[in-house]
């Protein structure tokens, strides 16, 4: 069972003496490891192995070198010699990003599709890179203080980790503290204030840190389900709403860059795909709202409009319907080959009892997808449809 072996690993690391806590930030010069912070670095490695095998990593490479660039841009050159900071994605609709403490970052699709530019990511970026290079995981299990506590909650939130899907049986030690259970109040305090520094130092506008947080909030508010990762977390979030106002005051209103364009031709697709994320989920409103962020970037993408029709098909109605076939036909019309749009098309007119449209929408989707896995499932219907005649 997993959390037992996660619990060990930590009181392995807990017993392993009493070493100090008071590290010095990785800024130049040389790192110099006890046993206990290269151990973490060697589990790091091998959970990341997991993860990268796992299949849930979004493979896009142009997109990673984009990520990976602006994290590195955040940090002087000494630093990035001595963490080689990297970025990927998780398929995942949760709120959720977590850091490795050598340098692996992780965002899921569900927090990067809840962005707005570049200077927000910025923002995410550099306060998970604070966890890095102020070596917040050795830290954290060199608190003596703290020790009772940190297991503790660990152990209450990996009780607790079957709210996040497949998530759950990947993530081990590390990257349970670091995306479930997050850090102390003053270490993440210091990731806010040292990460803003580095927002700032970079040339983004400082006022975005606290927008993309609002944002986090308000769809933590809006979905009125308590999300099971750190920044889906309405008490954390408030903490680094409130924290980021105090820095921005203390900047006197300086603006920045916010590189909306760049950010948003770069992410564009992980829109579309944490879209039907959220689909899947029942999360209609969110997923309308993924779809529609992503026309604003690709008004003649069919599968947006498709992604459109499937949610009004599921949330049903007889209004809904019609707004769902008019999606399928703008599809259709955009994109003829494309299969998807007229199953949907056939299955609404196949409620409707519409069955010569129904049939013939249907006969279109296998006809475009000969290999599709609901093939038999289709031909029922088709059957259904040609036994009964038409009205």
């Amino acid at each position: 069972m997993k959390v037992p072996i996660l619990l060990l690993f930590l009181v392995t690391l807990v017993l392993c003496g009493c070493q100090s806590t008071d590290l010095a930030p990785v800024r130049s010069g040389s790192l110099r490891f006890e046993d206990d912070e290269q151990r973490l670095w060697t589990g790091a490695q091998k959970e990341q192995r997991v993860l990268d095998r796992s299949g849930l990593v979004y493979e896009d490479p142009a997109l990673e070198a984009y990520l990976t660039g602006v994290a590195r841009n955040l940090q002087p050159r000494e630093v990035v010699d001595l963490i080689p900071f990297s970025v990927r994605v998780i398929r995942d609709r949760h709120l959720n990003a977590f850091a490795f403490p050598n340098g692996r970052i992780y965002l899921h699709t569900g927090i990067l599709a809840r962005m707005d530019n570049e200077a927000q990511l910025a923002a995410l970026l550099a306060h998970e890179m604070t966890h890095c290079t102020h070596r917040h995981a050795v830290k954290n299990l060199r608190d003596i203080k703290n020790k009772t506590a940190f297991l503790a909650a660990l152990q209450s939130a990996t009780v607790g980790m079957g709210a996040i899907g497949e998530m759950a049986g990947l993530l081990g030690t590390l990257g349970t503290v670091a995306s479930v259970t997050g850090y102390s109040r003053e270490n993440e305090a210091e990731a806010d204030t040292e990460g803003f520094k580095l927002v700032v130092r970079a040339g983004y506008d400082p006022k975005e840190s606290k927008k993309l947080f609002e944002h986090l909030r308000q769809e933590v508010l809006d979905e009125k389900k308590k999300e099971p990762f750190f920044f889906g977390s309405h008490p954390r979030l408030q903490e680094r709403i409130d924290n980021y106002e105090k820095l921005i005051r203390e900047t006197g209103g300086k603006g920045g860059v916010t590189r909306t364009e760049e950010f948003l031709r770069n992410i564009k697709d992980v829109l579309l795909v944490n879209a039907f994320l959220d689909l899947k989920a029942g999360r209609f409103e969110t997923a309308m709202k993924g779809a529609e962020k992503y026309l604003a970037i690709a008004p003649q993408d069919a599968r947006a409009y498709y992604l459109a029709g499937e949610i009004f098909r599921q949330k049903g109605g007889d209004g809904e319907m019609e707004k769902g076939l008019a999606h399928y036909e703008r599809a259709i019309s955009l994109a003829p080959g494309y299969p998807e749009p007229y199953r949907g098309a056939g299955l609404i007119y196949l409620k409707r009892n519409d069955r010569p449209r129904a049939k013939s929408m249907l006969e279109s989707y296998l006809l475009r997808a000969p290999n599709a896995a609901d093939r038999k499932h289709i031909e029922e219907y088709v059957r259904e449809c040609s036994a009964k005649g038409e009205p």
